[in-house]
């Protein structure tokens, strides 16, 4: 328990480590590019106090945690919808290979389209609202799952599949019993690779809306060519990614291989 708590502890030490360090080289490098060489306008370049200031000014203005709230919720609501449409083709194309020949092309030719690429679509078809944002993020995503699901699926080791049918094993049992335990380790990967892109069509949706949430928030800090205000909300942008995917996909993916054997 002790080893294990000192490794933990160092692990913490060697992160706040280095990113102390990137900041006191990204505040160094601004200093030297703005008030030694006048490489670029202060106005032109963050700084990491800069930023701290863009951060104490929107928690005063009670801003910040109204766009994170948002933004949030707007994410989880087109996630979750985008998985349950991207199972069900995911499923079709793994088990009826005319459906793999035929739709999966179409599904990885369109997969391949930036987020941005729907906006238009979504702006004709329900305006500049909510709406429209969680259009954005499930076609940014749904097609990403439905992918993943496919590959989930066909990775499971025929050897698995086999000897589930000489015992007996088919149909829905043999969904249930064989193929989805066996595939869940690939299926969590391509869940999580489906949260990214929900996260980042989330923010191409939300800079073409007034709505409330962080990409409104960037859009804000462009108009005003307030460039530390920008910088504050990739970073925060950044940092809920990473959190999300740790607490809870991270935590799922250890849980499942223990649970499998795995680890």
């Amino acid at each position: 328990m002790l080893n294990k708590n000192t490794t933990i502890i160092k692990r913490v030490l060697e992160q706040v480590f280095f990113y102390t360090l990137i900041i006191l080289v990204w505040q160094g490098i601004y200093y030297l590019g703005v008030s030694v060489f006048g490489f670029w306008k202060s106005y032109a370049f963050p700084s990491p106090l800069g930023v701290w200031s863009s951060l104490v000014r929107l928690i005063n203005q009670n801003a910040l945690f109204f766009a994170i709230y948002y933004s949030l919720r707007r994410a989880f609501i087109g996630y979750f919808i985008a998985v349950l449409i991207g199972i069900i083709p995911g499923l079709l194309m793994a088990k009826f290979k005319p459906v793999m020949r035929t739709f999966g092309p179409l599904i990885l030719g369109v997969q391949t389209l930036p987020s941005i690429c729907w906006v238009p679509f979504a702006i004709l078809w329900f305006g500049l609202n909510e709406n429209a944002i969680i259009f954005v993020i499930i076609m940014g995503s749904a097609l990403s799952i439905a992918i993943s699901v496919d590959g989930a699926i066909r990775g499971v080791n025929p050897i698995y599949i086999k000897a589930a049918k000489t015992m007996g094993a088919k149909g829905l049992k043999l969904y249930l019993k064989v193929i989805l335990p066996a595939s869940l380790p690939a299926l969590i990967s391509g869940l999580k690779q489906g949260w990214s892109f929900a996260w980042r069509s989330l923010m191409a949706g939300e800079v073409m809306s007034a709505s409330i949430g962080l990409g409104q928030a960037l859009t804000m800090g462009r108009d005003l060519a307030d460039i530390n205000r920008v910088m504050l909300i990739i970073v925060i942008i950044v940092i809920i990614g990473v959190i999300i995917e740790k607490l809870i996909f991270t935590t799922i993916e250890i849980k499942v291989a223990k649970r499998l054997g795995f680890t």
